[in-house]
């Protein structure tokens, strides 16, 4: 998994976070295929308070990824003390509500909170995979 500062998942943040707990925990997750459709899912716009830690906290975005535009949506992982770390431009921790301010790329729309999906509600359905 990417460190602090990488880019090594620039655009792809929603593998970011499923690699997070998956590699660490030698399970995989079953979501959607983007952030906005995991978002979905989850029903992540039921809860609009402060994320917990362990949350995956979700944002609406939409931009150009290999030449398609669409609705990717953004999430990132919340730490705790309100900050997330997600992988934008590079793996970064922000408050999460200051990703809200954060430059888009060009071509894409800014990020808006959506809300939250609960670590139980992310593991349901996962199963164990051995990731070596």
């Amino acid at each position: 998994m990417g460190k602090k500062d990488s880019t090594d998942y620039r655009l792809i943040c929603l593998a970011f976070v499923e690699d997070a707990y998956e590699r660490g925990n030698g399970i995989e997750i079953f979501g959607g295929s983007t952030a906005a459709e995991s978002a979905k899912m989850y029903e992540a716009d039921r809860n609009k308070t402060t994320p917990p830690k362990g949350s995956f906290v979700f944002y609406d975005c939409c931009g150009l990824v290999e030449g398609e535009m669409k609705y990717w949506g953004h999430v990132g992982l919340c730490i705790g003390n309100n900050e997330v770390i997600h992988a934008w431009d590079k793996i970064r921790i922000d408050n999460y509500l200051d990703i809200e301010k954060l430059n888009p790329a060009p071509g894409w729309t800014q990020p808006v909170f959506i809300g939250w999906t609960p670590l139980e509600r992310i593991l349901e359905g996962s199963r164990d995979r051995d990731w070596t």
